[in-house]
C-alpha cells in the first residue's frame, strides 16, 4: 500500500498580536478594521501590536504521521486543539512554520462549505464558478451537473440568485459541489455541523461512498458517532500535539474519558445563590450506589437523588431526568409524578436498575416541569459518571454494540426430539 500523505515534524507558529490572514476576505476585513480603528479615540494599533509581538503561540507542534492510500482517518480534539490548522496546512491554505508534507495525488478540501459563491449569481452559475475554484474543469462540472443538482435538492431554485436562498439551501448546494469533486485525497472539516438531520445523514452517506471508492479521507468532526462509523483510524490532537493515533474506538474512548470529569455529588447550601430562578433553586444532586460497591459497573443499580427549593405556593411540579452518553445521544428520559407542593424543599429520587447501561461515560440533565407541560428550569451535566465492565463476570473482550445493554429475560425450551427430521 502506497503512502498518500507523509507528515514530518509539522509545526505552525503564530505571533500573538499580529494578524495572520489565510483568506482574502480575512485580509480585506483586517484592512478595514485597522482603517477605522485609527479614528477611535485613544486607540493605538501600532503600540498594541508591538506589545504583543513577543508572544508566540504554536497551533501545531512536532506533528508526524504516515497516512496510507485508501485510509479514512478521523481527526479529533477539543476546540483550539489544532484540528482546523492542520487541515489548512494540508490544504495549502497556510504555510507550515516547521516540518514538511509530501502528497501523492490531487487534494480536495471541504473546509468552508459555500466558499466562492457569488450572491448575485444564480445557483446554476455558482455551480460552475465554485467547481472551477475547487479545481474542476468545465467538462468535469458538466458531467457532474445533474448529480450535483439532484444531491442539493434545489432544482426549483436553480436559476434564482443565491442571495435569496435560505441558509439550508446555501449549504446544500455548497456541499453538493464540493462533494462531487473527485480527488485522490479528500479533506473534510465539520461538514456535518451544518444543515438539518436528514441532510447530515446524506452528507455522511456521501462520505462513506467516497471512502468505499478507495480514496484517502481526513475527516474532522465533534460527532464521535460519525467518526466511529466512517473511520477505522483516529488521530487525537491536544494543544497542537498528537497525543493519540490508532484504532478508532480505542482513541475515541480515551479522548472521551479524559474530557469527562466525574461528578457524583453537588451541593448548594444558600438558595439565594444556588442555580435556578424565581420559581425554583437547586439544593443537592447526588449519585449513590448500594453499600459495599466500590465502583460503578454495568451491573450496579444507581439512585440519582435531587433536592430543590420550590419558591411558589401551590405549584404543580415534577422532575424530568435525561441521561446522555458522551456522544450526545439521549439514552433515556424519565419523569417523576406531578404533585402540588407548598413553598419548601422537594426531593426526587430516580432508581436506575443495574444491567441496563452499556459501558461508557454518562451525563445527567434534569428539568423542573410545571403543570406537566413546560419546563421552568433545566441544569445540564449536573451529574457525570462512568459505568465500566465488571471483568469478573465478563467473557467478552470487545465493546458491546448498542446504546444500552439490558439484561433481558429469555424463555428457551426444547420442542421435540427427532432422529433425523429429514435433514441428515
Amino acid at each position: 500500500m502506497r503512502t498518500a500523505i507523509s507528515i514530518e515534524n509539522l509545526g505552525k507558529k503564530y505571533q500573538l498580536g499580529q494578524v495572520h490572514s489565510d483568506l482574502l476576505t480575512e485580509r480585506i476585513g483586517h484592512g478595514l478594521r485597522s482603517y477605522f480603528r485609527k479614528f477611535q479615540k485613544g486607540s493605538s494599533v501600532t503600540n498594541s501590536s508591538q506589545k504583543s509581538s513577543g508572544d508566540e503561540f504554536w497551533a501545531l507542534k512536532d506533528v508526524s504521521m504516515e497516512i496510507q492510500e485508501g485510509e479514512v482517518i478521523g481527526i479529533i480534539g477539543r476546540n483550539g486543539a489544532g484540528k482546523s490548522t492542520l487541515l489548512k496546512v494540508l490544504s495549502r491554505i497556510t504555510e507550515p512554520t516547521t516540518g514538511r508534507i509530501t502528497f501523492e495525488g490531487r487534494v480536495g478540501s471541504l473546509l468552508e462549505v459555500g466558499t466562492g459563491f457569488h450572491p448575485e449569481l444564480t445557483g446554476r452559475e455558482n455551480i460552475f464558478l465554485n467547481g472551477a475554484i475547487l479545481g474542476m474543469n468545465r467538462a468535469e462540472i458538466t458531467k457532474k451537473f445533474d448529480e450535483i443538482v439532484k444531491f442539493s435538492e434545489i432544482e426549483r431554485f436553480l436559476d434564482t440568485p443565491v442571495k435569496r436562498y435560505s441558509s439550508g439551501m446555501y449549504v446544500r448546494l455548497g456541499f453538493a459541489v464540493a462533494a462531487h469533486l473527485e480527488p485522490e485525497i479528500l479533506i473534510v472539516d465539520e461538514v456535518l455541523a451544518v444543515g438539518d438531520v436528514e441532510f447530515q445523514k446524506k452528507c455522511l452517506g456521501k462520505m462513506e461512498n467516497v471512502a468505499k471508492e478507495g480514496r484517502t479521507v481526513l475527516f474532522v468532526s465533534h460527532n464521535m458517532t460519525a467518526i466511529r462509523e466512517l473511520c477505522k483510524r483516529a488521530v487525537w490532537l491536544d494543544s497542537g500535539r498528537c497525543v493519540g493515533d490508532g484504532e478508532v474506538n480505542e482513541v475515541v474512548s480515551k479522548y472521551l474519558q479524559k474530557n469527562a470529569n466525574s461528578i457524583h455529588e453537588a451541593v448548594w447550601e444558600d438558595p439565594r445563590t444556588a442555580p435556578g430562578n424565581q420559581k425554583v433553586r437547586l439544593h443537592r444532586a447526588r449519585l449513590s450506589v448500594p453499600p459495599g460497591s466500590s465502583s460503578i459497573t454495568i451491573q450496579t443499580p444507581l439512585d440519582a437523588e435531587f433536592e430543590y427549593w420550590n419558591l411558589v405556593p401551590d405549584a404543580k411540579l415534577s422532575l424530568s431526568l435525561h441521561l446522555y452518553n458522551l456522544e450526545g445521544l439521549c439514552i433515556f428520559s424519565s419523569d417523576s409524578t406531578p404533585r402540588n407542593y407548598p413553598i419548601g424543599l422537594i426531593r426526587d429520587i430516580c432508581h436506575i436498575p443495574g444491567d441496563l447501561l452499556n459501558d461508557g461515560t454518562y451525563k445527567i440533565m434534569i428539568m423542573v416541569v410545571q403543570e406537566n407541560s413546560f419546563g421552568i428550569y433545566q441544569q445540564e451535566n449536573i451529574l457525570v459518571f462512568d459505568a465500566h465492565e465488571d471483568e469478573r463476570d465478563s467473557n467478552w473482550y470487545g465493546k458491546w454494540p448498542g446504546a444500552v445493554r439490558p439484561k433481558l429475560n429469555w424463555t428457551t425450551e426444547f420442542i421435540n426430539k427427532s432422529d433425523n427430521m429429514g435433514l441428515l
